[in-house]
């Protein structure tokens, strides 16, 4: 092997290992959501509030009628239809002061009110603070 083709190896593999340990330390946030109309407005929402923290958390986005959503839920064990569910770091409940919170459903006061969950864009804002502050 050339010394050339030695030094180009050596440097890829202590690039991956340190942009893996990078990687390690930033919150996973995955976003599974139904890409129907009602959900549009949610989804722009949650992708202006996800945008703010560039750079500090890995945002993975799954539509539920794909192919590697329909993947996505199995590998999670759900069955059923849902129109959104945000894990942060493999969790959909946040503790957040007020309690726990369950990430899932449209957002209070989006959405059908029979599908709306329990939580806001501020209570995602909390359990996000909370997620990049403990890396």
């Amino acid at each position: 092997m050339s010394k050339t083709v030695f030094i180009g190896t050596l440097v890829l593999v202590i690039f991956c290992f340190v942009y893996g340990a990078i990687a390690a330390g930033i919150p996973k946030v995955e976003v599974l959501y139904m890409n129907h109309p009602p959900m549009q407005p949610t989804i722009k929402q949650l992708k202006d509030t996800l945008s703010r923290y560039d750079g500090k958390i890995k945002v993975s986005w799954y539509d539920i009628d794909s192919t590697e959503g329909k993947n996505f839920m199995k590998a999670k064990g759900l069955h059923e239809h849902m129109p959104l569910v945000i894990w942060i770091d493999g969790s959909y409940s946040a503790n957040l002061p007020q309690g726990p919170v369950k990430l899932t459903g449209f957002p209070i006061g989006s959405g059908p009110p029979p599908f709306q969950g329990k939580w806001t864009i501020k209570d995602l804002e909390t359990a996000l603070n909370q997620a990049v502050t403990r890396k």
